[in-house]
Parts: structure tokens; C-alpha cells; sequence
């Protein structure tokens, strides 16, 4: 990565008069790929929906707020065609910076990929051989982020999330198109009535909560894909699913699967079969593909192949009082 020239902070609209104080100048930096990445598809698979207080895009950048080991910064990516530059603000802007090659699916090698087992593989492939897995290299929130989705509509865990990181987390540094806040850094603080507002079930509320008293632990022991299986499962409401997503996120893991997954095995076994599977049966199909399942999962997500609607949405339950 390299310091380029200083991506022009977003201006208040003519005729008015911006509130918020003049943001510090950002630390800069450009990173050009040795290789053609997908580098904004690897990044917007961190974001969880679409009103995601910690990711935007806005007007072809996109806006990351995170809690980094040196403290929380923001992070503006513009991606181009052969470079991605990115400006970033708070006291965890080199942190955030430095990071920036990983995000956008640098270190991701698929090596060793072949995708001539299935025919639809095989064609997607080509069509998007610039597949990479990004990651963002912080276990502990990508944890989180994974038990809010634990056995709920996507659209729950995604408001839950909106909410929490609203009311509990740290307001985005510099000049973000709209207000942004990064994860709380005290999870652990949030009050029950809180998570309840939010819309989290107290199990989820408490799986959290128990893992936020461990966090120094799991962040010194969970440093890899590989590293990270065992502690992670080993905490009280983490099972096979939670690991699988948290080590997607935090580590961009070709080899994981979501096992339990409500949708994952239906969607697999119909995009290579032309008919739902289980999970057993999913994997079964998956085994070719060892040390590059979760690749192949996202190549069949592009693949276009989905099986037919056959009835309404499962439709989300809201426990809380009216």
C-alpha cells in the first residue's frame, strides 16, 4: 500500500452550514492488487443489511466504522479499477489502514481450487474468477455479529443489530455521509431491558454477554481459521453454525460451512442437484471441494441457480411486549 493524493471529504450541501466540527485529516493510503480482485464483493459481505450502522456505500465509497486493537476508526473505500483508495479517521486509522489488503480479499489464495467437479461451478467460475474472501481480522465482533443471526429471520438480527450498535456503540470519527457508529466496546455493560427493546432473544442476549467476559481469551487464542474452531465452540450457545460464520467474517475461511443453516443446505443441494439435501447431504456434495467449501458456496450463491418460491417468507416473531 501506498500514500497517495487525499480523498476529498464529503461537503455539506450548498447553502447550509455543516454542524459537526471540522474532522482532522485522514490518514491516506492506496492498494493496488497484484491480481483482478472483487475487492467491493469481498468487502460488502461484512455488511449485515441494508441499514448497517457499521458499513454504507454512498455514492461509490464505501464507509466502514470499527472498533480496531488500537481503538475505533472509520475507513472510506473508493474502488477502482485497478486500485482501491482508502482514507481513514480515529485513533484506530493505521490499524484500519494497514488491514485494508485482507478486507478487500488479498490474502485469500485459492490455489489448489478446481472447479471442474460440477459444470455450474465450473462456469461461474469463470465468469468470476475475481471471487475472493475478505476478512477482517476482529474475531470478538465478528462473533457477535454472528450470534445475533443465531435461528432468526435475517431481517430480526439485522434491526436487532441497527439498534444495539446505535444506542450502545461509538460514534464513527470523521466525515461519514450519515451518522455511523462502531461496536460497543463494552458488550457485557448493555442492559437486559436494552437487548429486549432491541429485539434479541435473552438467549442470544446471554450468549453474548458470557462471551464478552472471555473476550481477552478467545482474541488471544482465536488469531486464525485454523485456531479458532475449538475455543469458539467451546463457550455456552456457540455451536458448529456460530464458528462457521464467525471465521468467514473474521478470517475469510475458504474451507467453512454453516452447518444448520435453515436455507444453506436447500440452496447448495438444488444449485448442483436440482433438488434440496440436508446437511449431511450437503457436505456429502460439498467433499470435492475440501479446503475450498465456503469458495464453492459463494460461487453457487452467484450462479443464478435458486430454486422456486413455493409459499410466503417465513415470517419474523417479535416476543416483546406490546
Amino acid at each position: 500500500m501506498t500514500t497517495r493524493e487525499r480523498m476529498p471529504a464529503r461537503p455539506a450541501p450548498a447553502g447550509t452550514r455543516d454542524p459537526r466540527p471540522a474532522s482532522p485529516r485522514p490518514v491516506e493510503s492506496e492498494f493496488r492488487p497484484r491480481v483482478p480482485i472483487d475487492a467491493a464483493r469481498a468487502i460488502r459481505h461484512q455488511q449485515r443489511g441494508a441499514h448497517d450502522p457499521s458499513q454504507r456505500e454512498h455514492e461509490g465509497v464505501i464507509w466502514r466504522a470499527t472498533r480496531t486493537p488500537e481503538g475505533v476508526a472509520t475507513v472510506a473505500l473508493r474502488i477502482e479499477r485497478t486500485r482501491v483508495r482508502s482514507a481513514a479517521w480515529g485513533p484506530g486509522a493505521a490499524w484500519a489502514l494497514a488491514q485494508v489488503p485482507a478486507l478487500c480479499g488479498a490474502g485469500d489464495d485459492p490455489a489448489g481450487f478446481e472447479a471442474h467437479h460440477h459444470p455450474v461451478v465450473a462456469e461461474t467460475h469463470r465468469r468470476h474468477d475475481d471471487l475472493r474472501l475478505g476478512r477482517t481480522d476482529l474475531v470478538f465482533d465478528a462473533l457477535v455479529s454472528a450470534i445475533f443471526e443465531q435461528k432468526v429471520t435475517g431481517l430480526q438480527a439485522f434491526g436487532a443489530w441497527r439498534l444495539i450498535l446505535t444506542w450502545c456503540g461509538e460514534r464513527a470519527p470523521g466525515p461519514t455521509p450519515l451518522p455511523m457508529f462502531a461496536p460497543p466496546a463494552d458488550w457485557h455493560r448493555i442492559p437486559s431491558w436494552t437487548w429486549h427493546r432491541a429485539g434479541l432473544e435473552p438467549a442470544q442476549s446471554r450468549t453474548i454477554v458470557d462471551a464478552a467476559a472471555r473476550r481477552a481469551s478467545i482474541e488471544r487464542v482465536a488469531t486464525d481459521a485454523a485456531s479458532a474452531d475449538a475455543p469458539l465452540t467451546s463457550l455456552r450457545g456457540i455451536g458448529p453454525w456460530t464458528s462457521a460464520e464467525t471465521r468467514i467474517r473474521a478470517f475469510g475461511d475458504a474451507d467453512a460451512v454453516s452447518v444448520g443453516d435453515y436455507h444453506l443446505a436447500h440452496q447448495v443441494g438444488y444449485a448442483l442437484t436440482g433438488r434440496r439435501v440436508d446437511d449431511d447431504g450437503m457436505l456429502e456434495l460439498l467433499e470435492p471441494w475440501r479446503g475450498h467449501r465456503q469458495r464453492v458456496i459463494r460461487l453457487l450463491g452467484l450462479s443464478g441457480r435458486f430454486e422456486p418460491r413455493r409459499g410466503p417468507r417465513l415470517a419474523p416473531e417479535d416476543h416483546r411486549a406490546r
